[in-house]
């Protein structure tokens, strides 16, 4: 019965998100990770929808509102803004998506949502879960690719081949070579 009451405080949600409960963001969160949600309006009336998220600073969402004409589907591109990511700290970032279904006029969604009854909106959370890549597979790829970059073009060298060995080329030794013989045989004839 608790669930009969409950289920008549708030309707259950219209849209059908996809992903339904969960955002990804694939890292590294040195740059601008972006991840979708498709909203998708299986009903026969327009739905307006609105964006909300606990740590608004980190994210920029487009659309962050709108309307979903019935039949179709909707994209928002779900922006996570760089940052330090530390793994061993736990992230509690949520998004939160309203939505109810439209008025005759939608002109002007924020008066829209000013005059919205609150039994009328329909809510889902989803929790953000960041992800980084795997670093064994990136590094074996990174050197793979690298090797007939120099096998190929022998003067082309990565910086990490350059600290394992400091070779210098044969011309160069040889013209030390020579200066050294030249100023020991200048410097023996001069004294």
């Amino acid at each position: 019965m608790a669930s009969t009451s409950r289920a008549t405080a708030k309707p259950s949600q219209i849209l059908v998100l996809d992903p339904p409960k969960v955002l990804r963001f694939k890292g590294p969160f040195t740059t601008v990770v972006i991840t979708h949600l498709k909203l998708h309006n299986p009903s026969l009336r327009k739905v307006c929808f609105k964006m909300k998220s606990t740590k608004p600073r980190c994210y920029c969402v487009r659309p962050n509102s709108g309307v979903v004409e019935p039949g179709s589907t909707v994209t928002v591109a779900t922006m996570l803004q760089p940052f330090r990511y530390d793994p061993s700290r736990e992230v509690k970032h949520k998004f939160m998506v309203q939505t109810m279904f439209a008025p005759p006029d939608t002109s002007d969604l924020e008066t829209v949502w000013k005059k919205a009854i609150p039994g009328e909106i329909m809510n889902s959370k989803l929790r953000c879960v960041f992800e980084m890549p795997k670093e064994s597979g990136k590094g074996d790829e990174s050197l793979r690719l690298r090797k007939p970059v120099q096998l190929n073009n022998p003067r082309v060298a990565s910086t990490t081949s350059l600290k394992k060995s400091r070779t210098m080329p044969l011309p160069i030794v040889l013209l030390l070579i020579a200066a050294v013989l030249i100023g020991f045989f200048l410097g023996k004839f001069i004294m």
